[in-house]
């Protein structure tokens, strides 16, 4: 078994691994990825501030624009069909100063110029592509193995989702809960231009959210009762094109559903803690959500912009107790708000009780009605604790290219 030393270790192979390597190898840690082959991936993410702004710090802010597509306006329509119904809210990005709230880009693109970027990185950054087969932490460094090589390593990252083996390792506790829910995921053309506009249905049985993609196409989560989410992915594609169409209220014309329909049960979990001796967690592996609000991968992002962040303030040993801490504290705060309000938004959204939907609807309508709370809660959706720092005045602009990004 060949055996060598790197500064950091990332294990996983999804888009929060790779973001995480390249971000490390460009801040000049010597760093080894260990990414297994994954399945194609059909699904979008509209990747939100701070994280435009992490891809932009990678160098593939023009590829990124190139390839994705603006979101300008973000629309909430309540469609629950319940005596109690909150007016629609609109959040427009030129309210706070923006030209864009983000970029809507396909995973499979995402990944393609995150794994462009790495080969530029040369011996900065090492691919195994073999699974981890044993990690031991020791207090001078995290030893990993897969077939054939061992690695030392004075950082670990666990990048690997929800069955984290860097988490294992570590022994760090994992609480998780389950939704009755599932969400179907599919693409779509649609007849009507879509104006940059991202719009959510809230339904009886969750969020109905179409995502806009370049041209007349757009990305769609639609969460169902599990049993409905079955039946959705085997449904004709002439009948489901129809029926979203519908769902949708024809706001976008006719719809045409293209092929690679995925359906994923909804879940949530969080950790007793974010880091381990010599050993940090990012994205799924320490908290997973339900598709609400943009929240999961934007929130991986910013774990790994903070940690490659944080390290590179300890250069000397970015493993040490004093960094992981300070790691720890940063991500905390963030991570445990969007966990609450996700979860209660989704709640709400299945409950019959009277008193949370009038609580919710009644939150809803301050939204519309108020145009200075809207501006707070869009710049803390777009950067954590910027709403709190600058509640009435307008936030900076993200760079400008493709439609406004």
């Amino acid at each position: 078994m060949s055996g060598i030393r790197r500064e950091v270790a990332v294990v996983g192979g999804g888009l929060t691994g790779w973001a995480t390597a390249v971000g490390f190898a460009q801040a000049g840690f010597d760093t080894v990825l260990f990414a297994p082959s994954h399945a194609a991936d059909r699904r979008s993410t509209a990747l939100i501030g701070p994280s435009v702004d992490f891809i932009e710090g990678l160098g593939l802010g023009t590829d990124l624009r190139s390839v994705g597509q603006a979101m300008t306006t973000m629309r909430l329509v309540d469609d629950t069909r319940r005596l109690l119904r909150a007016p629609t809210v609109e959040f427009r990005a030129s309210e706070i100063g923006r030209d864009a709230f983000g970029v809507n880009v396909m995973n499979a693109d995402l990944m393609r110029l995150l794994r462009e970027r790495a080969a530029q990185l040369g011996d900065r950054l090492t691919v195994v592509e073999d699974p981890i087969l044993d990690v031991t932490p020791t207090q001078g460094a995290v030893v990993l193995r897969s077939a054939g090589l061992e690695v030392r390593a004075d950082l670990a990252v666990g990048a690997d989702g929800r069955n984290s083996v860097i988490r294992q390792s570590a022994a760090i506790a994992l609480k998780t809960w389950a939704y009755p829910q599932s969400a179907v995921v599919l693409n779509f053309m649609h007849d009507r231009d879509h104006h940059s506009t991202s719009t959510e249905f809230h339904t009886r049985t969750g969020p109905f959210t179409q995502v806009p993609l370049p041209g007349r196409r757009s990305s769609l989560v639609w969460v169902e009762e599990p049993a409905t989410a079955d039946l959705l992915v085997d449904v004709h594609r002439g009948r489901l094109s129809c029926m979203v169409e519908e769902r949708m209220h024809s706001i976008l014309g006719a719809v045409e559903v293209e092929d690679g329909i995925q359906r994923f049960p909804l879940s949530g979990a969080t950790v007793a803690r974010m880091s381990g001796q010599r050993s940090a967690l990012v994205g799924e592996a320490a908290h997973v959500f339900p598709p609400i609000g943009a929240q999961g991968l934007n929130l991986g992002l910013r774990d790994a912009a903070d940690l490659v962040a944080i390290a590179a303030q300890h250069r000397d040993d970015p493993g040490s107790a004093t960094m992981l801490r300070e790691y720890e504290t940063r991500r905390r705060a963030d991570v445990a708000s969007r966990t609450v309000a996700v979860d209660l938004l989704n709640r709400s959204l299945l409950t019959g009780f009277l008193p949370v939907q009038a609580l919710r609807n009644v939150g809803l309508g301050l939204l519309s009605s108020s145009s200075a709370l809207r501006r707070l809660v869009m710049r803390e959706g777009t950067g954590p604790g910027l709403g709190f720092r600058r509640p009435f005045g307008n936030g900076r602009s993200i760079s400008p290219g493709r439609d406004g990004v």
